[in-house]
C-alpha cells in the first residue's frame, strides 16, 4: 500500500517541475512529507507507504502560486490559487494516486490507479 502524486501544468501542457507538495495526516496534525516534484512532475518516492499508511484524513498541500511565479507568471495579489489543499480519505489497503491538473485559475484531482 502506497500513496503516490504527480502534478499536470494545464496552462502549459508539462509535467509541473519543482512545485512543493506537504503531505498532512489530519487526525495528528502530523505533516508526513514534503517533496518538490521532479522533472516528471511526480515524487520521486511514494508519500506514504509502509508503517505510515494507515486509515484516516489527510491533506496534500500543492504551491501552486509559487510555481507560476518562479515560471515567469504574473499573478495578481492575492493570487486566485496559491496553495492547493486537497483533502481525502484513505479507507482501503490499496495503491492510492492523487494527480492534480492546475492552472493559475483552476485545478483538477480525481482517484487514479
Amino acid at each position: 500500500m502506497k500513496l503516490t502524486t504527480h502534478v499536470l501544468d494545464t496552462a502549459h501542457g508539462c509535467p509541473a517541475h519543482g512545485l512543493a507538495v506537504t503531505l498532512t495526516r489530519l487526525s495528528d496534525g502530523r505533516v508526513l512529507k514534503s517533496i518538490r516534484t521532479n522533472a516528471d512532475g511526480r515524487a520521486d518516492a511514494p508519500l506514504l507507504e509502509g508503517d505510515d499508511f494507515q486509515f484516516g484524513i489527510y491533506e496534500l498541500s500543492f504551491a501552486a502560486g509559487d510555481y507560476f511565479r518562479a515560471r515567469g507568471i504574473i499573478l495578481p495579489e492575492p493570487a486566485f490559487l496559491d496553495v492547493v489543499p486537497i483533502r481525502f480519505g484513505i479507507s482501503e489497503r490499496r495503491h492510492y494516486h492523487v494527480p492534480l491538473l492546475v492552472s493559475p485559475y483552476g485545478f483538477s484531482t480525481y482517484r487514479g490507479s
